[in-house]
């Protein structure tokens, strides 16, 4: 007979709340946590807007599927303004119970200790380099930084860094917002680094890349969306290829004038992701460790691909059979394999732009 306590007679440890639960299991299984959620009812979400990496079917599979309402806080809202917001509504009704941001703001929340660990089933799967090891944050989709251009009002339309500089666009290049607060913003700065001479350790060169296209007058201080793209006032926008792709297919299904193309410039080739994280004070703990669960199950995964965004389980989906294989042949090619800054390195890129980034377009 074996002695009591030996291996396999030790009793399962007792479900812990939602609020502290590190995973599903810890919370009593995934049918325990479900049923938490659906108890809970609402998941506050801020900064998701319908027509970004496809957030708009998400949330729609998510509610059909677990009758639990999403409510969307400033869809507009950047990745700083997420961050902020989560200090400002700590522990009352109406904070975010989870958030989406560039991977740089992820890591800023956590050393904020703002972020709750939480490892979704998927966890092991998802890359190193792609994750906190604490679980606090882990990348969910992302892409590469490319140049979007109206070809109806640019004769040529752009398809390298070096291209921008030409004086035929004067007054036309955007950024999807400003790089001090928007992770899609930083992306293009980064990658026009790389463009001039720069480096994951050296973004000072893509700071100077914009100042001079904003001396010039060919980079202009409007943040770039699908309403100021269709007005004109933004024909050549510097954003991830996912949104442009998107943008691209959404003015073509509602017979827009604009003829958008998409290109990735080879000579500042940069890939992101974006990461998902929980709200450490979240006001319904459940609804936000189930929507993480939701988004890194395949369902959730082959939504993102469904809009042109890259899903972080992508290659382990191919072993397993359950990536969609239509919608990963509409992605455009890239050459290489992309590498990512450390977190050191993006900590360091994102104080230099936010020293420098006002002076180096003001005027």
């Amino acid at each position: 007979m074996a002695p009591l306590g030996a291996c396999g007679d030790k009793p399962p440890a007792a479900p812990r709340a939602p609020a502290v639960a590190t995973s599903a299991p810890d919370a009593g299984g995934m049918a325990a946590l479900t049923a938490a959620a659906k108890k809970e009812g609402s998941l506050n979400t801020i900064a998701l807007p319908s027509d970004w990496a496809n957030y708009g079917a998400l949330i729609d599979g998510f509610e059909k599927k677990y009758g639990i309402k999403v409510t969307v806080e400033s869809p507009e809202a950047s990745s700083q303004d997420e961050i902020n917001v989560l200090k400002e509504h700590r522990g009352d009704g109406r904070a975010p119970d989870v958030i989406d941001v560039g991977s740089s703001f992820a890591q800023s929340a956590a050393r904020q200790n703002l972020l709750a660990p939480y490892e979704v089933a998927a966890f092991d799967q998802i890359p190193e380099e792609q994750k906190d090891k604490g679980a606090r944050w882990y990348n969910n989709y992302g892409g590469y930084v490319s140049i979007g251009c109206d070809a109806k009002r640019v004769k040529t339309c752009p398809s390298t860094f070096a291209d921008l500089r030409k004086p035929e666009y004067k007054g036309q290049i955007a950024l999807n917002g400003d790089p001090t607060k928007a992770g899609a913003a930083f992306a293009g700065v980064y990658a026009a680094a790389l463009a001039n001479g720069g480096s994951f350790d050296d973004i000072q060169p893509g700071i100077d890349f914009f100042a001079e296209l904003s001396e010039n007058g060919n980079f202009i201080p409007v943040e770039s969306t699908p309403a100021t793209i269709e007005k004109g006032q933004t024909p050549i926008s510097i954003d991830w290829d996912f949104l442009n792709l998107g943008y691209a297919d959404e003015f073509r299904k509602k017979g827009s004038d604009v003829d958008w193309r998409t290109a990735i410039p080879f000579d500042g080739s940069f890939a992101q992701y974006y990461a998902n994280g929980v709200n450490k004070d979240a006001p319904h703990p459940a609804a936000a460790r189930l929507w993480q669960e939701y988004l890194f199950s395949p369902e959730g995964q082959n939504l993102r691909l469904g809009a042109y965004a890259r899903p972080v389980l992508m290659e382990a989906m191919k072993e397993d059979g359950t990536l969609d294989t239509a919608a990963a042949e509409k992605l455009p090619t890239v050459e290489g394999t992309p590498t990512f800054p450390t977190e050191a390195q993006t900590q360091k890129a994102r104080e230099a732009v936010n020293r420098g980034w006002a002076e180096a377009v003001s005027g």
